[in-house]
């Protein structure tokens, strides 16, 4: 059993907290929202008042927080609480300069760190099989990769610090160009009068095959659990998606690579997010796609 503080309740925080209990762990937590610290204590996490409160004694520290600028603040925050040689982990999606910035803090403050986002979505924290993709050094990664087990199915080193957010930029940026590259084939095929099934069945047999067709299709009927079949209500939302698109093209300007079709997904999510559309499935850019009566209905 491992004494674990977790910083962040919410959507994504709140089932890995739960798994990590379910594992055996002593996990006390903290979160801004009432909502989210009273959801978390129902599946045995010990709620704290603060972050300090939340930290104390803790072996390990695992923070699932919105963006940058809150993994900044509260790992400033939370170093300033812990005892030499904790383990601190966050697994935000965050951009790389800000990863390699907060691993600079933990050093300093005589912490072992690690950059560990995940890919699975609200359904693979729930289930315990989200990918975990660490940076870190060997030592670090040795002492967090029980812990990351507990909620998760795929535990991936990717190198040293920031390692773990390159990857997650990289196979998200994936992700939005191949998830707008499906929605247009089956726009395309409605205009050929080719019906869903069909062009799914053809697809997801043949070359056009890809995560974003056989397990996330965005129009209703072919894959039955898919956000498509039930009003898009997101697993992953359109707002959420452009986010880390635009984290890639952020790391791309920086590096000097070339992602024209990275920066083509992130405008037409930008677009869809103007058109009122952040807060549905990112799947849901088909009805924008189709340039009817769904694109613009708010």
């Amino acid at each position: 059993m491992t004494k674990i503080a977790f910083i962040g309740l919410g959507n994504m925080g709140g089932p890995m907290a739960a798994n990590l209990v379910k594992a055996g762990h002593a996990v006390t937590g903290f979160d801004l929202s009432e909502a989210s610290r009273n959801a978390a204590a129902k599946t045995g996490v010990s709620v704290a008042g603060s972050i300090a409160q939340a930290v104390r004694e803790a072996q390990c520290v695992i923070t699932m927080l919105p963006a940058s600028t809150h993994v900044l603040y509260v790992w400033d925050e939370l170093l300033g609480f812990v005892d030499p040689g904790t383990l601190i982990i966050d697994s935000s999606t965050i951009d790389v300069e800000s990863a390699r910035k907060v691993h600079d803090f933990a050093d300093k403050a005589g912490c072992p760190s690690l950059d560990a986002p995940v890919s699975g979505g609200t359904a693979g924290a729930a289930a315990g099989t989200l990918t975990f993709m660490v940076g870190g050094s060997d030592g670090a990664f040795s002492r967090g990769k029980h812990i990351l087990e507990s909620m998760g199915k795929k535990i991936v080193h990717c190198g040293d610090v920031g390692a773990g957010q390159a990857a997650k930029i990289c196979n998200n940026m994936i992700l939005g160009i191949s998830m707008a590259g499906v929605c247009e084939a089956f726009v395309l095929a409605e205009r050929l009068g080719l019906s869903h099934q069909a062009l799914f069945d053809v697809a997801s047999t043949s070359s056009g095959q890809c995560w974003s067709l056989t397990t996330y299709c965005p129009v209703p009927g072919p894959v039955p659990t898919s956000p498509a079949n039930n009003d898009y209500k997101p697993g992953f939302t359109a707002s959420l998606m452009l986010k880390d698109l635009k984290l890639s093209q952020q790391a791309a300007s920086a590096s000097g690579a070339a992602t024209p079709m990275g920066a083509q997904a992130a405008q037409l999510y930008s677009l869809f997010e103007k058109l009122g559309h952040g807060g549905e499935d990112f799947s849901a850019l088909i009805r924008m796609l189709r340039g009817n009566e769904e694109a613009t209905a708010g």
